[in-house]
């Protein structure tokens, strides 16, 4: 997905909410602010959102000194997630579609996302997914089940690109219903290599219990999302070869939804732009097929089944879009 004119409010809204989570001071926030707007001129409309917010993430911890801004808030949405887990497995267990219901938790479970909303009250949320009456798993506009099943079906190797800490016990609720399935199935859960917002890492997916049911990958990067030219040799190769890809979150959703592979986007629509982007309304859970689109004058060969507009994509048809590792954003180079 390119980037909207509308999502440079964002991020500087983002940068200014990261440097008040690592608490320094005034000057210091404005420091931060001024060397990114400095940046943006030099970004084009064709770069994805993640590739530029993943700049001002990096001024973040290069300016404010912290490695991991929010570690707190990540270990805290661990724990309270965590102590939902039994709930979660119940309500599973009792379904009269044990895989649909893993499939909506896990998608319900991306609201926990302060990339979105750094006001986010992580325990309020996580009650109102298990509300009946209150939960956002009501709000579906685009879910393509039927072909998830099928598609997991036939799949021997799933790669699953983790999104936010906390929402890991979401996911290890499907992989454990995934596996349950089929034990002979390999999973691969990808996260962050380093620190990125609430993103996942590795120590997050394994408290979480994710290493009991699939086996931790790093996908070597740390931008917001999955940008494959960023990402290392060894996970890109676990990419090449999977047969079936979940993709979680919306960063995910922005980074990918133009490459090609056998993927699925499970994510909550938490804004203007990607609604627009989806046909969705905002706080509907997506679960999206994402297939070749054969011989598309101009393009990549690759479509996002019953999402973006034509008129949309024509809007940025003009811009040749070079890979991330060799434009040149601001002052960094992916």
């Amino acid at each position: 997905m390119r980037t909207y004119l509308d999502c440079i409010p964002c991020f500087f809204r983002q940068a200014l909410e990261g440097a008040r989570t690592v608490g320094v001071s005034p000057r210091v926030q404005k420091r931060i602010m001024d060397e990114f707007a400095g940046m943006i001129p030099e970004i084009p409309l064709s770069a994805t959102p993640p590739e530029i917010a993943c700049l001002g993430y990096r001024l973040l911890k290069k300016i404010g000194r912290h490695p991991d801004p929010y570690q707190k808030i990540k270990h805290e949405s661990n724990r309270l997630a965590l102590a939902l887990y039994a709930r979660l497995k119940n309500r599973v267990g009792r379904s009269r579609d044990r895989l649909l219901s893993a499939l909506e938790l896990a998608i319900a479970g991306n609201v926990i996302d302060f990339g979105v909303k750094n006001t986010l009250n992580v325990a309020e949320e996580l009650k109102k997914i298990l509300d009946t009456e209150k939960s956002s798993i009501r709000k579906k506009t685009l879910f393509h089940y039927s072909e998830f099943k099928e598609a997991l079906k036939n799949a021997k190797r799933v790669l699953y690109l983790a999104d936010n800490a906390g929402e890991t016990v979401f996911d290890r609720v499907l992989i454990e219903e995934i596996k349950r399935r089929d034990p002979e199935k390999t999973v691969y859960f990808a996260v962050k290599d380093r620190p990125i917002i609430n993103d996942a890492l590795f120590e997050d997916a394994r408290s979480c219990g994710i290493d009991k049911s699939a086996t931790i990958i790093s996908n070597g990067s740390d931008a917001p999302g999955t940008l494959l030219c960023a990402c290392s040799k060894e996970f890109k190769r676990v990419y090449r070869q999977a047969d079936m890809i979940i993709s979680k979150g919306q960063g995910n959703f922005e980074s990918l939804s133009q490459e090609e592979g056998p993927l699925f986007f499970l994510f909550m629509v938490k804004c203007p732009v990607v609604a627009h982007e989806t046909r969705c309304r905002l706080g509907d859970i997506v679960l999206l097929h994402h297939v070749k689109r054969k011989g598309r004058p101009g393009g990549n060969g690759v479509r996002t089944r019953g999402t973006a507009r034509d008129d949309i994509r024509a809007q940025s048809k003009g811009a040749q879009r070079q890979p991330c590792s060799r434009r040149k954003t601001g002052k960094i180079i992916f």
